[in-house]
């Protein structure tokens, strides 16, 4: 059998993360968008703390369609990391380690993490 043009090991274009792994590196990019999301909220306050010129060109960007999306992205990484900080604390105690458990608790933080985000969002 000929192994020209094959890749040597599973390559990207046809290995199939799983949901574990996927999650993994979400809770790393949802932990770097929670710190640039504090920037922004201390940016704002120093906003408030000076005058209603700086306030009101704050208020008027977060208002704006790139604002919002910036607002509802920081508001589901705050509940995907908040819900997958949860599961890393079962896995603290030893649990849902077998691989479907694993499995369905990844998914479980997803739906969470959506379900959560949409009910803040139709409240706000």
């Amino acid at each position: 059998m000929s192994t020209e043009g094959r890749p040597l090991s599973p390559h990207l274009t046809i290995y199939r993360w799983p949901i574990t792994m996927i999650l993994s590196i979400l809770h790393r990019i949802t932990g770097v968008a929670l710190s640039v999301g504090l920037v922004a909220f201390v940016v704002w306050l120093e906003a408030i703390a000076f005058d209603a010129v700086p306030y009101n060109s704050a208020r008027d960007f977060m208002g704006s369609f790139i604002g919002q999306v910036l607002l509802f992205g920081w508001c589901f990484s705050f509940f995907l990391h908040l819900a997958n900080g949860f599961r890393h604390l079962i896995w603290d105690t030893g649990r849902l380690f077998e691989k479907n458990q694993a499995n369905a608790s990844s998914w479980v933080v997803v739906v969470a993490a959506v379900v959560l985000t949409a009910a803040y969002w139709s409240l706000v």
